[in-house]
């Protein structure tokens, strides 16, 4: 059934954002303002002027109290507890919002009824940083145009198919979010959809490579994927993440190499040349992906990100869950306090 009002709630998921917070709630203004609807900043925990900023606009500003915890999946479902539109758009506190992408996405899903979420291009515009520059290069699945699997970087989704599914987003999850939510959607026999036309200008982290790596460790980013292992036990789809998460074997034969590698250290005799093999096997590895990727910097950052996903992997599939669906403990900041 397709709902009366095309009216959106846009849900701006933040942390710590303030150099882009302004002009990413002035893009969202600006869409709602064509469409009908309302701005929703959902805070995880800023600690610097984010929220201060955003309350100037006079926006709704939610932000998580104790005990709940800043992670990828709490901001998306903390702005869903306080929307109130029969669509969401989910976007992140450094994109700026296309302007002519909420009008054609809300004209897709009414020609379309059986799909429950619409997204467009990321346009990357923090390329100097490899981690991002390594996403504008990769030809994954989920990056094409037409049907797809998941909707990385946000996108407008049908509330009616959300409340089918449950709850928006799971708030253990500190990363593969979007990926959760499509498997949900998908094995509810919702459909996900790319239009070939940008959503959203994403100016990410211009910070040192590496040092992003180890503040994503820290921040539990890399624990995502084990979390989501986790959270699919027993879900229909479980076994379908193996095929659709390419990662998933990268990172099983990872532990194969490190397995193999340790062997050759504790059992080979002499342990110089067990050295010596382990490092060649190390330095094939960063040459060919080298070539593959065009420069040994960022064949070198492929193998070095490849340890860090593949150590975070275990971590997170032990860390204890709460139940996604309850309340998130919050307050409201701005506009409703």
């Amino acid at each position: 059934m397709l709902e009366v009002s095309l009216t959106v709630s846009v849900i701006i998921k933040t942390l710590n954002e303030e150099k882009k917070i302004a002009a990413t709630i002035e893009s969202a203004l600006a869409a709602v303002e064509a469409t009908g609807g309302e701005v929703i900043v959902a805070d995880s925990g800023s600690r610097d002027r984010t929220v201060e900023i955003a309350a100037r606009y006079g926006v709704v500003v939610a932000q998580i109290e104790p005990p709940a915890q800043p992670s990828c999946g709490i901001g998306p479902q903390l702005g869903y507890q306080y929307s109130r539109h029969p669509f969401l758009c989910l976007l992140d506190g450094d994109m700026i919002l296309d302007p002519g992408f909420l009008p054609a996405a809300l004209d897709f899903m009414a020609q379309n009824p059986s799909v429950a979420g619409v997204t467009g291009h990321v346009e990357e515009m923090a390329v100097s940083n490899l981690e991002f520059a390594r996403r504008v290069t990769r030809a994954a699945p989920e990056n094409r145009t037409g049907r797809i699997d998941r909707m990385n970087g946000g996108g407008l989704y049908r509330r009616s198919a959300i409340e089918q599914v449950g709850y928006l987003s799971d708030r253990n999850l500190h990363g593969y979010e979007e990926f959760d939510l499509g498997a949900r959607l998908r094995g509810a026999g919702w459909e996900l959809h790319r239009l070939d036309r940008r959503f959203v200008s994403h100016y990410g982290h211009t910070e040192n490579s590496y040092r992003l790596l180890v503040r994503r460790w820290r921040s539990k980013y890399l624990f995502g994927i084990g979390e989501l292992l986790r959270a699919s036990l027993g879900r229909p789809y479980f076994f379908r993440l193996f095929r659709e998460l390419p990662e998933l074997r990268l990172w099983a034969a990872i532990y194969l190499w490190w397995a193999a590698s340790l062997a050759i250290l504790l059992f080979l005799p002499d342990k110089a040349a067990a050295l010596a093999i382990v490092l060649a096997l190390l330095a094939a590895a960063i040459a060919l992906m080298s070539v593959r990727k065009g420069g040994l910097r960022m064949g070198l950052y492929t193998v070095v990100a490849w340890f860090f996903h593949a150590a975070a992997l275990p971590v997170g599939f032990l860390r204890p869950r709460r139940e996604p669906a309850a309340p998130i403990e919050s307050r409201l900041v701005g506009k409703g306090a």
